[in-house]
């Protein structure tokens, strides 16, 4: 694939374009790599995404694998500890919010299942706009913003709709590669 194909928000940085290429669009159904997927986009909030990427093995060792059994036990100690690694993004907010929502994750996964409460807002499938133009993207739509106004109400933070809409294009609940980009028609296929 070239640079010319694929859809140029990722640009030439090597990492960007082996997160483009095999990962971002892919159905996730895995609840536990959804949840972290969630932590993360909520993290990137006024951050640009490749800031959280080149960041994500450190997240992944501060917030011990995004294991929300483990997480919703954190307190302050853990806080302290945290806001003190500079490999992570450190916002105490964001931070308390993560633990919050590992809460909230366990709640939800006990009650129906974290990942098919996260599907149901596209109905259990990815969908797929047939995209030609960056401009054509939206920063948000009506599912993304019903998604944020239920993880709001269980207890997430830091989850509006335009980071609920980037979540949804990147755990493929949205095929957002153009269309003339090839991996679209791979994620269309794995749907």
């Amino acid at each position: 694939m070239t640079l010319e194909d694929r859809c140029p928000w990722c640009g030439t940085d090597p990492l960007y374009v082996a997160y483009h290429d095999h990962e971002w669009g892919r159905p996730e159904r895995d609840p536990r790599r959804l949840f972290e997927l969630l932590c993360l986009e909520s993290f990137q909030a006024g951050l640009s995404w490749i800031t959280i990427l080149r960041k994500r093995t450190e997240f992944r060792a501060a917030f011990a694998g995004f294991h929300p059994e483990t997480l919703a036990t954190w307190g302050e100690p853990e806080i302290t500890r945290l806001l003190a690694n500079p490999g992570i993004v450190r916002h105490r907010g964001k931070i308390e919010g993560t633990i919050r929502g590992a809460q909230a994750f366990l709640r939800i996964e006990a009650e129906q299942g974290f990942s098919q409460f996260l599907w149901s807002f596209t109905k259990g499938e990815p969908l797929q706009p047939r995209r030609q133009r960056m401009s054509d993207v939206p920063g948000h739509t009506p599912d993304s913003l019903a998604m944020s106004k239920a993880l709001k109400a269980q207890g997430f933070n830091f989850v509006g709709p335009t980071i609920t809409y980037a979540f949804m294009q990147a755990s493929g609940m949205v095929n957002d590669h153009l269309a003339t980009c090839p991996c679209h028609a791979t994620v269309a296929g794995l749907a």
